[in-house]
């Protein structure tokens, strides 16, 4: 908001208290068989643990994740793929297609994500892609787009038949933290059985986790070959948190990532920093009730973290025609920073309310909820 910065501004910071705060800060201490592990909070991203995160290694399956989301990405999910001679060829676990067969391509990325289909990998990417080889580029943009900047792509299924395919175990959860946020690709990760539509097979997600090892996972992915060795994509969730773990090279994966989540959970929750709709700090300002703020802002912390957040909220000084012509006030008046120990961790325009800029509109729940906090003495605030 490059305006604030040529314009007189009003600072208001307010610092959020809790009833409890402990003095001394642990370091998370899991113990995981993986030669890399991390897990990140899946709404911020923010990394909770990590062993070598960010060391390149050959990923195996994992990679089916960025093919699985270029396909859904791509809009054709509902056309038919013809398979090739060359997708038939292609070696380790697969869904057994036929040269020449016609399936729709929904039905190969069910079995690219539940079978690990590398058949179906094939196809995908020849449809996509227009080629192999172009599917690949695809891969490889994509990676960059997303900031994976230790990925390289040389297939679309992550067998070792190029040195040169390799992914960190952090590339890794940023590209899981974006597919996640594709409402068909949470549905299909976290699928635990599936018939297929056009073609015959009824699959079984390989995912041990979602089908009956760990109660929060909503999904993932599954990899292995000789010389990747066991790697491991999943999500969880449990009130209102959101977690990816990744571990590559892992003989105990399984145990690893349940460790991972119930470490975070037993140590992290998160808290709604700052809701959508009007601040209440500027209730006596120039501003009112007419300055807010369009989404909630949320944060995942541990005890020893809370009283560590403070917003600091930017506003422009009001002009003197302001008073007589509201609608000479500008869209945008001010910025909202939220920081966590002096660092910031969301950064949102302040709005004012007007014909072009409508406040959320709080649901009932949120309302009795706000009341009832004002009666039983919330979260207090300094100005």
């Amino acid at each position: 908001m490059r305006f604030l910065k040529q314009a007189a501004a009003v600072f208001i910071t307010f610092s959020l208290f809790f009833s409890s705060h402990q003095n001394s800060k642990a370091e998370p201490f899991i113990d995981v068989s993986a030669k890399s592990a991390v897990i990140i909070d899946g709404n911020s991203g923010r990394v909770l643990f990590a062993k070598d995160e960010h060391t390149k290694r050959r990923i195996a399956s994992i990679t089916k994740i960025m093919t699985a989301i270029l396909a859904i990405e791509s809009g054709k999910m509902e056309e038919t793929v013809t398979v090739s001679d060359r997708a038939v060829r292609t070696e380790g676990s697969s869904i057994y297609l036929t040269s020449g067969q016609k399936v729709k391509l929904k039905d190969l990325v069910y079995g690219l994500m539940l079978r690990s289909g590398n058949d179906a990998a094939v196809a995908i990417a020849e449809h996509v892609g227009g080629s192999l080889e172009g599917f690949v580029y695809m891969m490889n943009q994509k990676a960059a787009d997303l900031g994976m900047e230790n990925t390289v792509f040389h297939n679309p299924h992550g067998l070792d038949d190029h040195k040169d395919h390799y992914s960190t175990a952090y590339d890794m959860a940023l590209l899981t933290k974006y597919a996640m946020t594709n409402k068909t690709y949470r549905k299909i990760a976290g699928t635990k059985r599936y018939k297929a539509e056009t073609m015959q097979g009824i699959w079984k997600n390989k995912n041990k986790l979602l089908t009956g090892l760990y109660r929060y996972s909503t999904g993932g992915k599954t990899g292995y070959t000789k010389l990747a060795k066991r790697t491991l994509v999943s999500t969880s969730s449990k009130d209102g948190t959101d977690l990816i773990a990744v571990t590559i090279n892992a003989p105990d994966d399984w145990n690893d990532h349940i460790a991972m989540f119930n470490y975070v959970y037993d140590h992290y929750k998160t808290y709604v920093l700052a809701k959508k709709g009007d601040i209440p700090e500027l209730k006596d300002t120039f501003y009112g009730t007419k300055a807010f703020i369009k989404r909630d802002v949320t944060y995942l912390l541990n005890d020893d973290e809370k009283e560590d957040v403070k917003i600091e909220t930017k506003l422009l000084e009001p002009k003197k025609k302001w008073r007589k012509d509201k609608r000479a006030i500008p869209d945008i008046v001010g910025e909202m920073n939220v920081k966590l120990g002096g660092e910031t961790i969301a950064k949102l325009p302040v709005y004012y309310e007007n014909e072009r800029n409508k406040k959320p509109k709080k649901s009932f729940m949120e309302t009795f909820q706000s009341v009832f906090k004002k009666a039983a003495g919330g979260p207090s605030w300094s100005i």
